[in-house]
C-alpha cells in the first residue's frame, strides 16, 4: 500500500469517523432536541438528493449538454414547490396508515401483495446504478488521487464502514419511526458537501481566474469556442429530463423515506418546498465554475465528471473534492440501503415466509433488516466493480432516473383518479418496465442491438436512446393503466383504499362487530401470528395511542384499535403482510345484519381534515358542523342508535341527566349502557306509538321522570336508525304534586279560618264570664281563678288573631301603609306561630330585638316574612339547635336578622335562592314560595335580604339580614301638604 493510498484512506475513515462521532453526539442526547429536530434539520436531510451525481455527475452533464445539467436541480425544486398539491396528500396517507416506502403505498392502494413485491424489484434494478455511481465515483476519486491499484480496495472499506453506520444510526432499534440520529448525521453531511462545492467553485473562480473579470475574459475569448462546441438539449430532450428528476425527486426509495416516513409535521414538509430548492440552487452554482476551470486549465478533459481534480496540482483541492464526494456518496449509500432493506423485507422475505408465533419477532425482524443493509451496499459495490466501471456516470443514472419513472402513472393515479385499479397499474408497469429493462438496463449488462421500438421513427433520428427508451416506456404504460382499469372492474377492497387515497377523500368504514369481544382478547388473536411477547407489546401499543383500556368493549372502539395496530404492524411488516394477518386473527363477525357506514368515524375523520377543505367542501363542512353543534347542544337529551343498536350519538343535555359522558359510550352497543338506560331506551324502540310519557326511573340515587319521543330515520338518503329524544318532566311533575298539595293546604287553610272564627265567639264568652265574676264574689281562690281564666282566654285571642291575620297577610291589596311595626312585636307573633306546630320544639328559640326599633310598614305581611325565615331556619337545624332573632339601626335603616346553627345552604341553589318553586326539602314537605313571597314583601317595603352562609367567623349556620326603612313621625301624614292655601 503506497503512502499516498494510505493518506487518502485515513482521510476518508478520519471523515467516516467524524459522522460517527456526531451520530453518537446525537443518540446520548448531547445535540438539544430543539436542533435535532429543527425544520432546517430536515431540509438539510432532504439534500440527500444531491448524491455523487451532484458532485461529479452534474459537471459530466455540463461537459455534454452545458445548463441543460440543471435539470437535474430543477426537477426536484418543482416537485417541492408543488408540495401543497403532490407531496402533502401523500405524507398524509403514510402518516396515518404508516406506511414507509414507495411499495407500502401501492400495495396499500391497489390492496395487492404482487404490486409491493413489483414496485420492490422495479427500486431495487433502477436504484442499482444510482448506488453503483456511488461507489463507482469513491472508486475513481481515490485512483485520481493516488494512482493506486488498490483503490477498489480502499473503497471497500468505506462501503464497509458506510454499511456499519447505517446499521447503527437506521437499524439499531426494532421500534423507532423518525430515526433522529439518521437524519442528523445526513444534514451534516449535506453541510459538508455544501460547503465542499462551495469551496470548490470559489477556488475556480478566485484562484483559477482571479475573480469574475479574468472569467468573462476567458468566456469571451479562449473559452467561447469550447463553449460553443458544447451541445444542448432540445426543448423536448429538456423537458423529458425534468420529468425524470421530478419523479426521481420524491419516488426513489431513499427519497420517498426520509420525504415522508421522517418528516415531523405538515409543515415542516411546506417549509422543505422553499428551503430545499434554495439548498439546490447554492449546489448547482458552482457546476459551471468547475468545469470551466478544468477547461481553462487542459486542453482536454479526459474525464470531465473529475474536472475538480484537474482544477489544480495541489493536493488540497483534489482533498476537498474527494470530501464533498464521500459526503454526498455516503449519506445516499446509508439511505438507499435503509430504505432498500426495508422494502424487501416487507415485501418479499415476509410475503415468501409470513412470520410465525416467535419468541423474539422483533429480533427476527432487526437482524434480517440489518443483514439486508450490509447486502445491499454489498451489491452496489459488486455492482460498480462488474458493471459501472465500463459506462460514464450519465449513462448510469438516465438508467437509473427512468426505471423510477416507471411508477410516476401509478403514483399519479394513486392520489387523483379513484377508478385505477390494480391490474391496469401492474400492465402498464410492467409493460414499461420491459421497455425500460431492454432499452437502458441489460445493455448495462449485456452487448445487445439497439432497440427498435414502436414509435421511434416518430423521433428524432439523432435522439438519445434514453429520451425514446423514456417517451415510449412512459406513454404505453399509461396507456395500458387507462385502458385496462376502464374496461375491468374495480374490488371493493380498493374502491375503499381509492378513497383513502383520493385528495381530500375519507374512507368509510363499515360498522361491523369483531369476533373479539374486548380489547383484552387481541393479544390472544394476535399471539397466534406474532408471539406472546409481540403481540402484547403491539396492542398495548395501539391502546396507548388511542386513550383506551383492556377493558373495553365499544364495538366502536374496538374497529379502531384493530385498524391502528394494522397501521402499526404495517410499518414493522408492510402493508401486505399485516392486513393479512389483522384479516386472519381478527376477523369481523359478519351477521345476519346489514352493513352500513360508520358515521362516527367519517365524523371523526371530517374534523381531522377540516382545515384542508376549500370552496364548495368547505362551506358544506360548515354547514355539517352547525347542524352537529346544534344536535349536539341541544337543551333536549338526544341520542341515536344504529338499526344494530350501535349507538351513534349522544349529546351534552343527555350526558348532563345521565351522568355518562358522551364520548365513553359512542359506538357502544345499547344493552352495555349502565341501568336504566338499556330498558328504557328499549322500551320506546320497541314501543308501537311515542311518547311514552314521564317514566319513572332512578338517577344518582334520586327519581326523575321521563318522557321519551323516537323518530324512526328511512328513506332513500338514510343509512337507517332511530332518533329518541328524552325530556325531563321530574320538575314538572312535582309542580303538579305541589299544586295538589296546595290545594289541599287552601282547603285546611280555610277550614281553619273558619274555626279561628267560631273559636272566637265563645272566648268572648268566657271572657266576659271571668270578667263578671269579679263582681261576683269575694273569695280569693275564686277570684284568681277568675285572673288566670282571663289571662289565657287572652292568649288564646291573640293565637286566633295571629291566625286569621297571617291567613289574610298574603292577599294583595292596597299599597302598603305607612304605619309603625315594632320588631320585638312581630317577632314575638312569629314565634307564637312558630310554636303551634309541634315538629321541631327540640330547637330553641330567642328574640333579642330591642323594643324601641320601630320601621315603617305592614306588620302582618312582615309576620309573615319572619315565619317563613324561622320555619326554614328550624328545619336546618339539627337536634338542640338556636335560632336566635336580634335587630338593629344603622343610619336611617334598622337591621333585623334570623341566625340558626343548621347545615347551611346547598352551595346548589345559593344563586337562585329566591326563585319561586326552589326548595331542598322532600316532595310535599315544601313548597319552595317561601322566600320568593319574602323577597316580595321586603322589596315592597323598599328594603333588602343579605344571606351569609356560613355567617361569618362560624364553621356552618346562616345568617339572613333584613334591612327596613326607620319609621319616622312625618310618614303618617303623607298628604298633610295637601291644602287649598
Amino acid at each position: 500500500m503506497s503512502v499516498e493510498l494510505l493518506g487518502v484512506v485515513l482521510l476518508g475513515l478520519g471523515y467516516l469517523a467524524l459522522l460517527f462521532a456526531c451520530g453518537m453526539a446525537v443518540e446520548r442526547g448531547w445535540v438539544p432536541v430543539r436542533i435535532t429536530r429543527h425544520p432546517i434539520v430536515y431540509t438539510l436531510a432532504l439534500g440527500v438528493y444531491a448524491s455523487a451525481w451532484a458532485i461529479y455527475g452534474s459537471v459530466e452533464l455540463a461537459a455534454k449538454a452545458g445548463f441543460g445539467y440543471l435539470a437535474y436541480y430543477l426537477g426536484a425544486a418543482g416537485a417541492f414547490l408543488l408540495a401543497p398539491v403532490l407531496l402533502v396528500p401523500i405524507q398524509r396517507i403514510t402518516r396515518t396508515y404508516q406506511l414507509s416506502s414507495l411499495a407500502d403505498l401501492f400495495a396499500f392502494r391497489y390492496r395487492s401483495r404482487w404490486a409491493g413485491t413489483l414496485v420492490t424489484l422495479i427500486s431495487l434494478l433502477a436504484v442499482m446504478p444510482l448506488l453503483g455511481i456511488q461507489v463507482q465515483t469513491l472508486s475513481d476519486a481515490v485512483y485520481l488521487l493516488t494512482g493506486s491499484r488498490y483503490s477498489a480496495a480502499a473503497t471497500l472499506l468505506f462501503c464497509g464502514v458506510i454499511a456499519g453506520c447505517a446499521v447503527l444510526f437506521g437499524a439499531r432499534h426494532s421500534h423507532r419511526h423518525r430515526h433522529d440520529t439518521l437524519l442528523s448525521v445526513i444534514a451534516f453531511e449535506s453541510i459538508i458537501k455544501l460547503l465542499a462545492m462551495l469551496g470548490l467553485g470559489a477556488i475556480a473562480l478566485w484562484w483559477v481566474f482571479d475573480g469574475p473579470h479574468g472569467l468573462q475574459q476567458w468566456l469571451e475569448g479562449p473559452g467561447a469556442a469550447a463553449q460553443a462546441a458544447t451541445p444542448q438539449f432540445e426543448a423536448p430532450q429538456w423537458r423529458t429530463l425534468l420529468l425524470l428528476f421530478f419523479a426521481a425527486a420524491f419516488m426513489m426509495p431513499h427519497l420517498f423515506q426520509i420525504t415522508f416516513a421522517e418528516s415531523l409535521s405538515r409543515h415542516t414538509l411546506l417549509q422543505a418546498s422553499w428551503t430545499l430548492p434554495l439548498f439546490l440552487l447554492l449546489m448547482a452554482l458552482p457546476v459551471p465554475l468547475i468545469w470551466w476551470a478544468a477547461q481553462s486549465i487542459n486542453e482536454t478533459v479526459p474525464v470531465a465528471a473529475y474536472a475538480a481534480f484537474l482544477m489544480s496540482e495541489h493536493w488540497w483541492v483534489g482533498a476537498l473534492a474527494f470530501i464533498g464526494g464521500l459526503a454526498a456518496a455516503s449519506g445516499t449509500m446509508m439511505m438507499i440501503a435503509l430504505a432498500l432493506s426495508g422494502m424487501v423485507l416487507n415485501h418479499v422475505v415476509l410475503v415468501a415466509r409470513p412470520p410465525e408465533a416467535r419468541s423474539d419477532l422483533y429480533g427476527w425482524l432487526l437482524w434480517l433488516r440489518r443483514g439486508l443493509v450490509v447486502a445491499v451496499i454489498a451489491g452496489g459495490w459488486l455492482f460498480a466493480e462488474s458493471v459501472g466501471r465500463y459506462h460514464s456516470l450519465t449513462n448510469l443514472g438516465l438508467a437509473a432516473f427512468v426505471g423510477m419513472a416507471q411508477c410516476l402513472p401509478g403514483m399519479l393515479a394513486l392520489l387523483y383518479w379513484p377508478g385505477a385499479n390494480r391490474k391496469g397499474m401492474i400492465a402498464g408497469l410492467m409493460s414499461g418496465i420491459i421497455i425500460w429493462l431492454w432499452g437502458l438496463w441489460l445493455p448495462l449488462l449485456l452487448d445487445l442491438p439497439t432497440l427498435s421500438l414502436p414509435l421511434t421513427p416518430l423521433m428524432s433520428a439523432d435522439a438519445p436512446i434514453w429520451y425514446n427508451v423514456t417517451l415510449v416506456s412512459l406513454a404505453v404504460n399509461i396507456l395500458l393503466l387507462l385502458i385496462v382499469s376502464l374496461f375491468t372492474r374495480i374490488s371493493e377492497g380498493e374502491r375503499s383504499a381509492a378513497e383513502a387515497c383520493s385528495v381530500d377523500a375519507v374512507i368509510r368504514s363499515k360498522r361491523l362487530p369483531l369476533e373479539a369481544a374486548t380489547a383484552g382478547d387481541f393479544p390472544t388473536y394476535l399471539a397466534q401470528a406474532l408471539g406472546d411477547e409481540a403481540a402484547s407489546r403491539e396492542v398495548d401499543r395501539a391502546l396507548a395511542a388511542l386513550n383506551l383500556t383492556p377493558q373495553e368493549r365499544r364495538p366502536y372502539a374496538l374497529r379502531r384499535l384493530r385498524d391502528r395496530i394494522q397501521a402499526n404492524l404495517s410499518g414493522l411488516m408492510g402493508p401486505s403482510v399485516a392486513r393479512d394477518i389483522v384479516d386472519r386473527y381478527l376477523p369481523y363477525r359478519h351477521d345476519d345484519a346489514p352493513v352500513t357506514d360508520d358515521i362516527h368515524f367519517v365524523e371523526s375523520r371530517l374534523e381531522a381534515y377540516r382545515s384542508r377543505l376549500t370552496g364548495l367542501a368547505r362551506e358544506l363542512d360548515g354547514l355539517r358542523r352547525h347542524h352537529r353543534q346544534t344536535l349536539a347542544y341541544l337543551p333536549v337529551g338526544l341520542c341515536v342508535l344504529g338499526d344494530d343498536d350501535e349507538l351513534l350519538m349522544w349529546n351534552e343535555a343527555l350526558s348532563s341527566l345521565s351522568g355518562i359522558s358522551g364520548d365513553s359510550v359512542i359506538g357502544s352497543r345499547r344493552d352495555s349502557l349502565p341501568p336504566p338506560w338499556p330498558n328504557l331506551l328499549g322500551s320506546v324502540l320497541n314501543a308501537s306509538h311515542t311518547p311514552l310519557y314521564k317514566q319513572a326511573v332512578s338517577l344518582h340515587g334520586k327519581d326523575y321522570f321521563l318522557t321519551l319521543h323516537k323518530a324512526v330515520l328511512s328513506g332513500h338518503d338514510s343509512r337507517g336508525g332511530s332518533v329518541i329524544l328524552v325530556e325531563d318532566h321530574t320538575e314538572m311533575k312535582w309542580l303538579e304534586e305541589e299544586l295538589v298539595h296546595a290545594a289541599r293546604l287552601a282547603s285546611i287553610g280555610q277550614l281553619a279560618a273558619g274555626v279561628a272564627h267560631e273559636i272566637g265567639n265563645p272566648i268572648t264568652g268566657i271572657s266576659s264570664l271571668a270578667q263578671n265574676l269579679r263582681y261576683d264574689t269575694d273569695d280569693p281562690a275564686l277570684l284568681e281563678t277568675a285572673d288566670q281564666i282571663q289571662q289565657l282566654t287572652q292568649r288564646v285571642t291573640k293565637i286566633v288573631n295571629s291566625l286569621v291575620g297571617f291567613a289574610h297577610g298574603g292577599r294583595q291589596s292596597l299599597p302598603l301603609p305607612a304605619s309603625p311595626a315594632s320588631l320585638s312585636t312581630v317577632s314575638e307573633d312569629a314565634l307564637h306561630l312558630i310554636h303551634l306546630a309541634r315538629s321541631g320544639e327540640d330547637v330553641s328559640f330567642t328574640n333579642d330585638c330591642p323594643d324601641d326599633i320601630v320601621v315603617r310598614g305592614d306588620a302582618q305581611r312582615l309576620t309573615q316574612v319572619m315565619v317563613n325565615l324561622l320555619s326554614n331556619a328550624k328545619d336546618a337545624c339539627d337536634a338542640q339547635g338556636t335560632v336566635h332573632i336580634e335587630a338593629g339601626k344603622q343610619a336611617s335603616h334598622a337591621w333585623w336578622r334570623v341566625t340558626d346553627d343548621g347545615h347551611g345552604i346547598d352551595p346548589s341553589v345559593k344563586h337562585r335562592l329566591f326563585e319561586p318553586f326552589t326548595t331542598t326539602k322532600p316532595a310535599g314537605q315544601g313548597t319552595g314560595l317561601g322566600l320568593s313571597l319574602a323577597y316580595q314583601i321586603i322589596n315592597e317595603h323598599q328594603g333588602k335580604i343579605e344571606v351569609a352562609s356560613p355567617p361569618p367567623g362560624k364553621p356552618r349556620g346562616t345568617a339572613i339580614t333584613l334591612w327596613l326603612p326607620l319609621y319616622q313621625q312625618d310618614d303618617h301624614l303623607p298628604h298633610a301638604q295637601d291644602t287649598d292655601c
